[in-house]
């Protein structure tokens, strides 16, 4: 078993827990161990657009730093936030030598950064055909042809140079879906934005785009729709009540983390997958379809 970093980030703790427990089922199948850095923190949340704005960034490279200091470089992530705002970073410092120089100011208790550490989505652990062939042989409850939408959202495709597949028609979660026996559905707002950080301020906001979202993914058959990115899936999932209040036809549908998902496939302890923190009850759908 090849142990690997892992950068859970602050969801993975709390309302991603589901998502992360899982997750250790699905690494075990590709044959990893996931190995949680020591003294991790936030990562910033949000790669800083401002150019003369250096302070943020400092809490990415002090989880660089944590890598670097365990003798990785190469650390995986279950957040397409973490993977986006950890890797532009790290490019950032490699590139960018006032920046650098004025980090490493910031810094001056920590270990100096050497640059040696990338940071990757888990979803790229599974970019092989090797590893889509290990996942649909030790599949134990295939999903019995189950349409499913892979919600891919923003970070993990844009900007251009950071994405981890097609920013236009990515297929890695559809590669998953079709290794454990759905049917994925292809909808033109899989890869559009869920209104990211405006739940707190703009939940109609947020509201109206899951509506979108959701409201196409049925309109092509799909029963379930799974994401890549705990803030994602807080939105379509918990933000269905804002919609029925909205929308009174509105159709409720289940919003599962990829891995919870495949931990099912894989025959993994329903118990463990934490169905019943979802605002949408995946469990009826699930038994229908003979998963659980």
């Amino acid at each position: 078993m090849k142990k690997i970093a892992y950068y859970p980030g602050c969801t993975m703790k709390t309302t991603g827990a589901p998502a992360e427990r899982t997750a250790h089922t699905v690494a075990k199948v590709l044959g990893y161990e996931l190995d949680e850095l020591e003294r991790w923190n936030c990562c910033g949340t949000v790669f800083q657009l401002t150019d003369d704005s250096i302070m943020q960034h400092t809490a990415s490279v002090r989880n660089l730093v944590r890598a670097q200091d365990a003798g990785h470089d190469y650390i995986t992530t279950l957040c397409a936030i973490c993977y986006n705002t950890l890797r532009r970073v790290g490019d950032l410092y490699n590139t960018d030598v006032d920046k650098r120089e004025r980090l490493t100011a910031f810094m001056d208790e920590e270990e100096e950064y050497k640059g040696g550490v990338e940071a990757h989505h888990f979803l790229e652990l599974l970019d092989s055909e090797k590893a889509i062939e290990k996942l649909k042989k030790a599949v134990k409850k295939p999903l019995n042809g189950l349409k499913i939408m892979a919600y891919y959202g923003c970070l993990l495709l844009r900007p251009e140079e950071y994405a981890i597949d097609d920013k236009e028609n990515p297929q890695l979660m559809e590669n998953v879906i079709e290794a454990i026996g759905g049917n994925p559905v292809y909808s033109p707002y899989r890869t559009e934005c869920c209104g990211s950080y405006e739940t707190v301020n703009k939940p109609e906001f947020v509201a109206e785009r899951a509506f979108q979202i959701i409201s196409d993914a049925r309109k092509r058959g799909a029963r379930a729709i799974i994401t890549a990115c705990p803030l994602c899936q807080f939105n379509l999932d918990a933000r269905q009540h804002n919609i029925k209040e909205l929308y009174s036809e509105f159709h409720t549908i289940p919003i599962l983390y990829f891995t919870q998902l495949l931990h099912l496939a894989l025959g993994g302890d329903p118990g463990i997958a934490g169905l019943d923190e979802h605002y949408v009850n995946p469990e009826p759908l699930l038994e229908e379809t003979g998963i659980i």
